[in-house]
């Protein structure tokens, strides 16, 4: 294999890309490319070598949503003869504002990428060897059923479990696709143990605030005049408009920045003040301004009377506890001073924002700081409002009803223990896979579906998820690429690319709300499915015969069918949602086009055909201003103030107690930082041009961030004899990787950081496979009590020269 990047043609937006060349198919190599000889789009092939130059010919420009991170933001990919040649992006969706970022223009390797899934497989070999052998689509969803002599099928499961359809869990990424599989795992088969990538990502992050102020908001940078970001490395991480408003005003321009982090990152180095707190002692910070603010009034005391429910208590209860900077100092390594300063600047600013973050839980404290946040940016008044936190409104589509059957026989989701409020549809990662691990489960979980996620990656404590993965009858993998998790599957389901499906209708925004679509650029290539197929072929297969089972064990069906003629049997079984296939009786554009036809009308539906995105008035409102700025919403029709009377600040939650959970955000000593002599606290983040393990094996990238170093503080490096570049041994508790040093000042002597999603396993993902270290190796398996996320910045670790 061999591929070709041209670096400057792809950062112009022009990508040169050559595919050629491929090793020939074996049992135990299935994930290589298969040679053709000729251009094969039609059939879904990649020929043996195509070309993505950009042409001057004829070409198609297909409204697409780039898959690539959270963010969606939207594009046109320019199809010539069945080729993706180029991703432009879309001037007509509000969010992404004509923007697409280095991961988003490399969308295109990852549909190209030699290493992806091709067709369906069955393993032939022993969990994790990467042994299997090509199967037909058929086959595939055969051995799911019925098994074979190496695995299982979910038939004999069900029957020997005698239809506990909680037997049963699964797993989920993210992406437009996600709900459907919801909607078959959960509401038709019947699971009730589901895991997702919130409990790893930022589930105490929407609940603190969601608790708070009703919403996670919309912060308006772009009208902001002061800004507290803490842990949340925009410059680096994510690079999208929202970032860009922030930095476009930083420095002088503004926005008066402050940055909260325990490195000094590009976020910092922007910033008018970069304040190196301790990891996890955030919370500490916060009732210390919060101190500040209320001993000396400083707050807005009209919003407090009228929007803050519990002010008065929540008052008592922080002068009380005596948090001042003094104490807080401390504890955080922010000087009294600052704090002061902050607290001061924040409260005299006009338009000052507290950024809300969107990262993942730092440490045990987690919900509670993200409450104390809230509560702080409403001691400001500066919710609801232009510069503020905002509310905004969102377009609601229509959602479809689900014909859920009753399981008689499906047990609770299990997955709660030592969590006081845990989720009511995703559950906790850690808790459940421990949970089976350590035989406290009340019945035996048996298979794992999962869907575009990579657990062996993203989970903390690697060798415990393999244990879990191993322990199943039963793992089904849906995914694009071979990851480090697919290798424990026993069938591998190749899906679409997101370049390659049309996605069911999504709406986005809530200053200036859209709607918007992605429609399928190419058909799939090779044998690959969209994900919506996926699901109703396989709804379609085990549909009639896990169906017997539950009349052979569900007595509540049994006395509703007795004495019932088979074709009332049927009837019955079709009525009561037993038919899994239902749900999928509508094609995802018919779908599409009934919700928005229904909404808007047909006009609305050709515009979303053509332009990808539709919002009421949009050919009136959508104007150019310059060569790369599109208005879309005029300023008096933005939604700033949706809430008015509504809005409310809910300090003291009452309720909490009862779970064990602190009413008012409350600090304990066993919070604070701590770390052993010699060794080190791991601090782990991302970076704009990656998106977690899933953009490992994209070449294009590559290109911009080969690999993942350990940051160590350069004085301790020179006591240790470490130069930039030398190995060296991170090992915690629970596990140790070797990693390249770089040597650096921006970070304190007592602590380390290392990116995430790399360190594949994975010998099928050929530049992915043993790039650099994965970090959820070292990372132990805490959780914070009030959701059961997953803790990233609570490990020490020790590190010695290779």
């Amino acid at each position: 294999m061999s591929v070709e990047v041209s670096r400057r043609k792809f950062l112009q937006g022009s990508v040169a890309l050559s595919v050629a060349g491929a090793s020939a198919i074996s049992a135990t190599n299935l994930f290589s490319s298969e040679h053709t000889s000729e251009h094969q789009s039609n059939n879904g092939r990649i020929p043996s070598t195509i070309t993505t130059k950009t042409g001057t010919g004829k070409a198609e420009n297909v409204p697409f949503l780039c898959g690539m991170c959270v963010n969606k933001c939207a594009g046109f990919a320019r199809v010539e003869d069945g080729i993706i040649t180029k991703l432009n992006p879309n001037p007509y969706f509000p969010k992404s504002r004509n923007m697409l970022c280095p991961r988003g223009n490399a969308g295109i390797q990852t549909l190209y990428d030699p290493d992806r899934l091709k067709y369906p497989m069955i393993r032939i070999g022993e969990r994790g060897d990467g042994k299997y052998k090509r199967a037909t689509w058929d086959e595939a969803y055969d051995a799911i059923l019925n098994g074979t002599e190496k695995f299982k099928g979910i038939k004999q499961i069900l029957d020997e479990e005698k239809d506990n359809r909680a037997t049963i869990g699964y797993c989920n990424g993210e992406g437009l696709s996600k709900e459907g599989f919801e909607v078959l795992m959960g509401e038709k088969i019947g699971s009730p143990n589901y895991v997702d990538e919130i409990s790893i990502c930022l589930e105490t992050v929407l609940g603190g605030y969601f608790s708070t102020i009703g919403t996670y908001g919309e912060s308006d940078l772009n009208n902001a005049d002061y800004l507290i970001i803490a842990g949340a490395n925009r410059a680096e991480a994510i690079i999208t408009p929202d970032t860009m408003d922030m930095f476009k005003r930083s420095k002088g321009r503004g926005l008066k920045t402050i940055v909260l982090d325990p490195r000094f990152t590009n976020t910092a180095a922007k910033a008018d003040r970069w304040l190196a707190v301790n990891p996890g002692t955030d919370l500490a910070f916060v009732l210390a301004l919060t101190y500040v603010v209320l001993k000396e009034e400083l707050y807005d005391e009209d919003f407090a009377a009228k929007h803050m429910d519990g002010f008065e208590e929540y008052k008592k209860h922080i002068l009380s506890n005596n948090y001042t900077p003094e104490w807080a100092a401390k504890i955080t390594n922010i000087s009294a001073k600052n704090i002061y300063k902050t607290a001061r600047e924040f409260m005299a600013a006009r338009s000052p924002i507290y950024y809300q973050g969107r990262r993942s839980v730092f440490s045990k404290n987690d919900y509670q700081l993200r409450r104390a946040m809230a509560i702080f940016q409403g001691l400001s008044g500066n919710l609801d409002k232009k510069g503020g936190i905002v509310y905004g409104k969102k377009i609601k589509l229509p959602k479809e009803d689900i014909n859920a059957p009753l399981y008689a026989q499906v047990q609770p989701r299990f997955d709660t223990e030592g969590i006081a409020i845990p989720s009511l549809k995703t559950g906790s990662w850690i808790v459940f896979r421990n949970m089976v691990l350590e035989g406290k489960n009340p019945y035996p979980l048996r298979a794992m579906f999962m869907r575009k996620h990579n657990p062996m990656s993203g989970v903390p404590n690697t060798k415990k998820t393999e244990a879990f993965l191993r322990k199943m009858d039963l793992n089904v993998m849906i995914d694009i690429l071979p990851s480090d998790t697919a290798m424990y599957a026993d069938v591998i389901l190749p899906e679409a690319s997101y370049l390659e499906r049309t996605s069911p209708v999504a709406s986005y925004g809530s200053l200036e709300p859209s709607i918007v679509q992605r429609r399928g650029s190419i058909k799939p290539l090779f044998e690959s499915k969209e994900p919506e197929v996926i699901y109703k072929e396989l709804a379609e297969k085990l549909s009639k015969p896990l169906w017997e089972i539950t009349k052979k064990y569900d007595e509540d069906v049994q006395d509703d069918t007795d004495g019932m003629s088979p074709q009332e049997i049927e009837a019955y079984y079709k009525e009561n949602g037993f038919d899994l296939t239902d749900a999928w009786e509508k094609t995802v554009e018919e779908s599409n086009k009934e919700k928005v036809v229904k909404l808007f009308g047909e006009k609305a539906w050709t515009i979303l055909e053509e332009k990808g995105v539709y919002y009421p008035n949009i050919e009136e409102y959508h104007k150019q201003l310059n060569p790369n700025e599109f208005e879309y919403y005029p300023e008096h029709k933005k939604n700033y103030t949706t809430q008015k009377e509504k809005l409310k600040v809910k300090c003291n939650l009452t309720n909490l107690t009862k779970k064990g959970v602190d009413a008012m955000p409350t600090w304990h000593d066993d919070y604070a930082f701590n770390v052993p002599k010699g060794k080190f606290r791991l601090v782990t983040g991302r970076h704009a041009q990656f998106t977690q393990s899933g953009t490992t094996n994209n070449m294009m990238l590559r290109d911009l961030i080969p690999t993942n170093y350990i940051w160590m503080n350069n004085q301790i490096c020179d006591t240790m004899g470490i130069k930039f570049g030398d190995t060296v041994e991170v090992k915690s508790s629970i596990g140790k990787v070797t990693i390249m040093a770089y040597p650096t000042n921006k970070i304190a002597p007592n602590q380390i950081f290392m990116l995430h999603g790399f360190g594949g396993s994975s010998e099928d993902m050929e530049i992915a496979y043993g790039n650099g270290a994965n970090d959820a190796l070292l990372i132990e398996d805490k959780i914070e009590p009030v959701y059961g996320a997953a803790v990233m910045h609570e490990t020490n670790v020790e590190i010695r020269k290779v």
